[in-house]
């Protein structure tokens, strides 16, 4: 292959992320168009899960806090709205890190007027924990604005548009359920691992 043949697609040529000749698709039911409709729609998810990503860095570094601390404030404003207590162990399941983990996340958007600790109405063995108010202004006139563009859109598109939307959102969290080697426990990926070590 020739080094003009090797370079990098650019403009009109660049790369596609998506194929519709893959071997692991089945095609005999369907037409080039449809195919071609369906690679469309692999792309245009792409492209928005590249904004989004786009949109939650831009967030982050507004707010100067990294992705496991957005996480948190956004999870303490949610449960603020309905009246419920947050504590620490919440915290620690939305996140999906340690108690200390958890104890430092807190204690360090504490010590950056984040957040604030109070005992716990009921249970004296833990806290509370709640966003401040600057933090939940900021994060409403940002952030908050941002996502109701998002929900503009959805308001826009007809009803049976947006329940043609929804199932197949639902469809894709179905399918990406990891199967095989990538299941949570799978036996061959133990054994590879262990193989590993």
């Amino acid at each position: 292959m020739s080094e003009q043949e090797r370079r990098a697609p650019t403009g009109a040529d660049e790369l596609r992320y998506f194929s519709n000749d893959s071997d692991l698709i089945e095609r005999g039911h369907l037409s080039r168009n449809d195919l071609d409709q369906c690679v469309r729609v692999m792309e245009a998810l792409r492209s928005w899960q590249e904004s989004a990503r786009a949109l939650s860095e831009a967030s982050n570094r507004y707010m100067r806090l990294n992705e496991s601390d957005m996480r948190a404030i956004r999870m303490i404003i949610r449960a603020q709205r309905q009246q419920r207590i947050v504590t620490p162990k919440d915290i620690a399941h939305e996140v999906g890190i340690s108690s200390a983990s958890t104890t430092k996340l807190i204690d360090r958007l504490i010590a950056g007027g984040h957040l604030t600790r109070a005992p716990h109405p009921t249970d004296r063995r833990t806290t509370c924990i709640e966003v401040t108010t600057r933090t939940r202004q900021s994060a409403h006139d940002t952030i908050g604005r941002q996502h109701a563009r998002r929900f503009r859109v959805a308001t826009d598109m007809p009803p049976e548009d947006r329940e043609t939307v929804i199932r197949f959102l639902d469809a894709l969290v179905e399918a990406d359920i990891p199967q095989g080697d990538l299941a949570p426990h799978s036996t061959s990926a133990e054994a590879q691992h262990k193989d590993a070590d």
